[in-house]
């Protein structure tokens, strides 16, 4: 029998909730994204700056680049080539572009590649131009563009939803949460308002307005608070904090240049961030899970629901823990290797400031994933099942 297409105004009436949180939500974000933009710069324009514009590579006209064996066969070197500009105010101009080649800062190019290139205007009104690196906006494209296809074709709807999720939290941490803090908003509670506005928009978009979802949010919420609050006991404890993070020196300098930015707080803000989709995995599944039970078994008593959740739970803290334990360590795992090279002794590598922060990312992180799962069985048990049998 074919399934009957909902109409749109039954479609409305039947989420009507869940459209008037979206377009709350769409309110607070204008409001919020108006207040923390920085201020408009009246200073006049410098007689001397820096662009960054792309072209394309015409002509090679010296090539010294090699492959260096002992940079495990970087190229070393540098290109002297002719090349178009493509954009900004001197496109369709020709120049002359050294590309300067390195295992750290850029590769050998060819002709027909396109290059980003960092164009210095001096004040006589003359012009110079290197390659500051490959362009790579066509290849990045094609990577989220085919990463877009694959969720869409095994996801389905949910899959379509996901996206406009995941794109809606990355607006948020990049157009509120950044600017805020670059504004000197307070770091915690920014990121933690931040996370939990996250939570409760990216769930009513997959869900909508149900008791499911919202015992989701609730989980998840609190997932997120247990772990800044785990993280800042045991930043106090191991007297450490975001000063002593491996790339804060570029923020220090800032901070003495008269910038705002709350440093101190970005240990456990990032905590909080990398632990947030871990949490919203583990109690949308669970409260889904005891959603069905539920409905499967309405004379389970409360108590016998909760249970049902923490053996769901269970099956869930082993593989998530790793998860994210393994997440942390990956991101780190060049400095790791380094550090592996230097043949440290046991208490000098323990006490290192690179190894604490890391190991309280990872313990506090798993920390808010392990207590949302009791925290969201317990609030989906209380949710559908009113009344104690």
């Amino acid at each position: 029998m074919k399934k009957r297409k909902l109409q749109p105004a039954v479609w409305l009436r039947q989420n009507k909730l869940s459209c008037l949180v979206l377009l709350a939500a769409l309110v607070l974000f204008a409001a919020v994204y108006w207040v923390v933009q920085p201020e408009e710069d009246d200073s006049p324009a410098p007689a001397e700056y820096v662009e960054y514009d792309t072209g394309t590579i015409l002509e090679i006209l010296t090539d010294n680049t090699t492959q260096n064996p002992v940079d495990d066969g970087g190229w070393r070197g540098e290109q002297l080539m002719l090349v178009e500009v493509t954009s900004g105010q001197y496109k369709g101009e020709t120049l002359q572009v050294y590309n300067y080649v390195g295992p750290l800062y850029g590769g050998p190019l060819e002709v027909g590649d396109s290059a980003v290139l960092t164009i210095s205007t001096y004040q006589d009104g003359t012009h110079t131009a290197t390659v500051f690196e490959y362009n790579r906006i066509v290849p990045l494209t094609i990577v989220v563009v085919l990463f877009l296809i694959a969720a869409v074709a095994v996801g389905g709807k949910t899959g379509a939803k996901s996206l406009v999720g995941l794109f809606f939290t990355l607006a948020v941490l990049f157009f509120l949460l950044i600017p805020g803090l670059k504004k000197g908003f307070s770091t915690l509670p920014t990121v933690f308002l931040c996370c939990t506005y996250i939570a409760v928009v990216t769930l009513t978009i997959l869900g909508g307005i149900q008791k499911k979802t919202i015992c989701a949010m609730l989980g998840a919420v609190s997932g997120t608070l247990l772990a800044m609050v785990f993280g800042l006991v045991a930043q106090w404890l191991c007297k450490i904090d975001g000063l002593r993070m491996t790339d804060v020196e570029p923020l220090l300098q800032l901070r003495q240049a008269g910038s705002s930015i709350g440093i101190r707080g970005l240990l456990v803000g990032g905590i909080m961030i990398s632990t947030l989709g871990a949490v919203l995995d583990v109690t949308m599944g669970l409260a889904s899970s005891l959603c069905e039970v539920s409905n499967a078994n309405p004379n389970l008593s409360r108590k016998e629901l909760f249970r049902s959740g923490m053996n769901i739970g269970r099956d869930m803290v082993g593989t998530m823990t790793n998860t994210l334990i393994l997440a942390f360590l990956g991101s780190s795992f060049t400095l790791i290797l380094y550090f592996s090279t230097l043949n440290l002794s046991f208490h000098q590598f323990i006490s290192s400031s690179f190894f604490s922060i890391e190991l309280i990312s990872a313990v506090a992180g798993s920390i808010g994933v392990i207590l949302s799962i009791p925290l969201t069985a317990l609030i989906s048990a209380c949710a559908f099942k009113r009344t104690e049998k």
